[in-house]
C-alpha cells in the first residue's frame, strides 16, 4: 500500500476585510463539487487544474484567537492516487508553463499562500477512510512543529504511540499525522474535537500546572509536552480551525 499524499494550504488576505476569506472558501467549495462529475483532468481559463483525483477534503476559516494571522483560510487537499496520481496532475500543469497556469478567478482576492506537501505516516488515519465513516468535528486542532533534521518520522511515532491516546481520553480525535515533504525538520498533525472537549482539555492541563483546582489534572499532559522536546528543535504551535459550511470534514 501507498502512502497519502496531501497538500495544505494556508491563505491570508489583505486589506483585512473578513468578507475576503468566505468569498473565497465559498468559491473553492462550490467548484470543487463541480469536479466530482469530470472524468478526467483539465486545465480551463481562469480556473487552472480541475480533477477530481485532487481533491477538496478540508476548507477551515482560521480561528485568529488562537494564534492565526486574521484573516486566515486553510485547506486539505488529497491527491487520490499519491504521486502517480493527484500529485502527477498538478506537476503536470508546470510543464511547458501554459498561459492559462498564470489566470484565476480569484486574482486579487488573496495576499499570500503558502504550499506545503504532506505524506502521511503509520498511525494516522486515511481522511478517506473518515470521510466514508463520515466523521466531522465543528473544530480541528492544526499543530505544526519543527523538528530536529531526520526526526519527523520518530516524532509522528511517538505521537500516534504515546499522545493519541491521552487526547483521545479527552475526546480529540486524530485525523492526520503528516512528515512535511521535501524538507526534513517540520510536521503536521490534525485533530477533530468539540468546543466542550477543547475547553476541557485546556483546562485539565492547567490543573496539571497546579493553575485549576476546580477540575482533574492530567499529568499526562505535561509528560508528553517534556517528552515531546526529545525530537523538537524549534516552533512548536497548535491553533484552531473551524470547517467551512460545504466543505467535506465539516459537519452537516
Amino acid at each position: 500500500m501507498r502512502r497519502g499524499i496531501y497538500l495544505i494550504e494556508e491563505v491570508d488576505f489583505r486589506p483585512m476585510n473578513s468578507r475576503a476569506p468566505r468569498e473565497y472558501l465559498t468559491w473553492l467549495t462550490r467548484y470543487k463539487r463541480e469536479d466530482e462529475a469530470l472524468d478526467r483532468p483539465v486545465l480551463t481559463s481562469g480556473l487552472s487544474i480541475r480533477s477530481r483525483e485532487i481533491d477538496l477534503v478540508g476548507a477551515f476559516y482560521a480561528v485568529g484567537i488562537t494564534g492565526h494571522p486574521q484573516f486566515r483560510a486553510v485547506t486539505l487537499w488529497d491527491c487520490h492516487g499519491g504521486w502517480d496520481g493527484g500529485w502527477r496532475q498538478m506537476m503536470e500543469i508546470y510543464d511547458g508553463v501554459d498561459d492559462r497556469l498564470f489566470l484565476s478567478d480569484i486574482d486579487d482576492l488573496r495576499f499570500s499562500a503558502f504550499s506545503r506537501p504532506l505524506g502521511a505516516v503509520a498511525g494516522g488515519p486515511a481522511i478517506a477512510d473518515l470521510l466514508a465513516e463520515p466523521y466531522a468535528a465543528p473544530f480541528y486542532v492544526l499543530e505544526s512543529a519543527r523538528v530536529r533534521p531526520g526526526a519527523a518520522l520518530d516524532y509522528l511515532a511517538a505521537v500516534a504511540e504515546e499522545r493519541a491516546p491521552i487526547l483521545a481520553d479527552h475526546g480529540h480525535r486524530c485525523v492526520g499525522l503528516y512528515e512535511v515533504l521535501l524538507c526534513d525538520s517540520e510536521v503536521v498533525t490534525l485533530w477533530g474535537a468539540t468546543l466542550d472537549d477543547h475547553l476541557a482539555l485546556q483546562r485539565a492541563y492547567d490543573a496539571a500546572l497546579g493553575l485549576d483546582d476546580e477540575v482533574e489534572p492530567d499529568p499526562r499532559l505535561l509528560a508528553w509536552r517534556k517528552r515531546s522536546r526529545d525530537f523538537l528543535e524549534g516552533p512548536w504551535r497548535e491553533t484552531l480551525i473551524a470547517p467551512f459550511p460545504g466543505s467535506r470534514l465539516a459537519p452537516r
